[in-house]
């Protein structure tokens, strides 16, 4: 699919302080897009350019090409970090009066706040009062209230904070159906292990510039350094006079090790199962938090 919102050039300062340099990334179109940096990386700051709520020194925000206008934006669902529902008013009656902000018909909206707090788990508690829900539900709730003018972007702001796995997997369901329906979904999360499992597209910020962008696999290709895991019956440590071995963690019978360029980790194999039984052997996938600490230190 397309690229559907594409930022290129971005830059803002606060004062003195130079928050965002060159900030060029895509987002496409029914793909979900994990947006992951430390505290103070350029997240959320970016994330309000999008939004129109604020402007950017200099640099672009296009929607399919075009410079994304003030009514593209009024068909965003945005969800930020901080909760921003009223405490006091029934969640059904506060996600009526949000849709029918956006324009939704009387008929619709109701059609869709019910479905989205039934999809949520929140159609028991539909006419409590916000404040009277867990803080996990008041995120479900600020979650439908992103969902329910049928937005053609959804740009999410820690999403899965203060959810467990349960409500984690309920909620992703709901955004899958919208990326299935080519809606592009924006978000951000220290929840590192979460955005691996769920990401299409990788954008990692640090210090206000991007350091990687793509799909897991693409990354993966990038920073993976040659990396293997060894489990045998015994001791492995003859590994550390192996030709082209750097041992990096020996664990007794398991043992992590790099090989030079042009080793042969089929000799290496080899020389395990001529010693006795091989339990595993294999390339070390990093993971997401890896290649994070790589990019950003």
């Amino acid at each position: 699919m397309s690229d559907a919102l594409q930022l290129k050039g971005v830059d803002r300062r606060f004062g003195d302080r130079q928050v965002l340099t060159d900030v060029t990334f895509d987002v496409g179109a029914g793909r979900m897009t994990g947006f992951v940096g430390a505290n103070g990386a350029g997240k959320t700051t970016t994330m309000r350019i999008i939004l129109g709520v604020l402007a950017a020194d200099a640099g672009t925000v296009t929607w399919h090409g075009a410079p994304l206008t003030k009514d593209d934006r009024r068909r965003i669902g945005y969800m930020p970090e901080e909760r921003g529902l009223y405490p006091k008013m029934s969640v059904r009656e506060q996600l009526i009066y949000l849709g029918r902000l956006h324009g939704l018909s009387p008929e619709r909206v109701r059609r869709n706040v019910t479905d989205l707090l039934d999809r949520l788990g929140l159609g028991a508690r539909a006419d409590d009062q916000l404040q009277q829900l867990s803080l996990g539900n008041q995120q479900r709730a600020q979650i439908a209230a992103a969902l329910v003018h049928d937005p053609m972007l959804l740009v999410l702001d820690e999403p899965f904070s203060g959810l467990d796995p349960l409500a984690v997997d309920v909620v992703v369901a709901v955004l899958r159906e919208r990326t299935a329906a080519g809606v592009p979904v924006l978000f951000s999360s220290h929840q590192l292990d979460v955005v691996e499992r769920l990401c299409d597209e990788l954008v990692i910020i640090g210090a206000g510039r991007i350091r990687a962008t793509g799909t897991r696999t693409e990354l993966r290709a990038s920073f993976a350094q040659p990396r293997y895991e060894l489990h045998v019956d015994g001791d492995a440590g003859w590994l550390r006079d192996q030709p082209g071995v750097t041992l990096l963690d020996l664990d007794g019978d398991r043992a992590v090790f790099d090989l030079a360029e042009g080793a042969d980790d089929q000799l290496v194999l080899r020389e395990a199962l001529s010693r006795g039984p091989v339990r595993s052997f294999g390339p070390v996938v990093p993971s997401l938090a890896e290649i994070f600490r790589e990019v950003t230190q």
